[in-house]
């Protein structure tokens, strides 16, 4: 009679003890279940590209940095001063202007020699307002008016357009009511200043300094558009910085 009973120490013999053959075990360790051989790997152009910047990083980093030579420098300190200076320009052009005052029309409340600020767009913001000091173009009837003298003239605006205007015994009056002048120097009269009213688009000014200062009164009110801006600071000389 033939022995059917499985041998010792074969597989799937759970007799003797050894545990039981995984059949899925089997399967994967089958000659169906090898790795196959998919050919070449296609290249990521975008990781090459990371793993050459990288290269590169490292290279630099190892090596010394690179050295600019001195033109470099140069051309970086004239592109600086040149926008400086452009800045400037825009700055004068636009914005604010420095003037120096060249006569005592103005005194005391500018003297010979100082420099002052002015803003040129205050009257975009704003009308032009009583006490303004305002520098404008020189009018063609002032006696000054020589081409290769002063240009530009500073003084006080006393009244715009619309006001009556009038000197009584030494003092101002517009629209009937005397105004103050805490500007003046102790003592100062104003003189030559007969009842008028100022024209539309027109501003009457005067020097602080009543008895040298040729004025409105002189060359009549100037017209608004002559108006180059509104001083607003004096900062020379130094010892005397503040607020106009």
């Amino acid at each position: 009679m033939r022995d059917v009973s499985p041998q010792h120490g074969l597989p799937g013999d759970d007799r003797d003890g050894s545990p039981p053959a995984d059949p899925a075990a089997r399967r994967r360790t089958g000659p169906r279940h090898l790795a196959r051989d998919r050919g070449p790997r296609r290249r990521d152009p975008d990781a090459d590209a990371d793993r050459t910047a990288d290269d590169a990083d490292g290279a630099e980093d190892d090596g010394k940095e690179p050295r600019h030579g001195p033109w470099r420098a140069v051309l970086e300190w004239v592109a600086v001063i040149g926008c400086g200076v452009l800045i400037a320009l825009a700055a004068q052009t636009f914005l604010v202007q420095a003037f120096w005052i060249p006569s005592p029309s103005m005194a005391p409340t500018l003297e010979v020699g100082d420099r002052v600020l002015v803003n040129k767009l205050a009257y975009r913001a704003h009308e032009v307002r009583r006490g303004d000091l305002v520098v404008f173009e020189r009018p063609p009837n002032a006696s000054n008016g020589q081409e290769d003298e002063i240009k530009d003239l500073i003084k006080r605006v006393i009244a715009v357009e619309g006001d009556t205007i009038e000197a009584y015994e030494g003092e101002v009056y517009v629209n009937g009511e005397r105004i103050e002048e805490p500007y003046l120097a102790e003592g100062t009269v104003t003189e030559n200043l007969p009842r008028q009213v100022v024209p539309e688009g027109k501003v009457f000014v005067m020097g602080d300094n009543r008895s040298n200062s040729e004025d409105s009164r002189v060359f009549g009110a100037i017209d608004e558009d002559t108006i180059i801006g509104r001083a607003f600071v004096k900062v020379m000389p130094l010892s005397d910085l503040g607020w106009l």
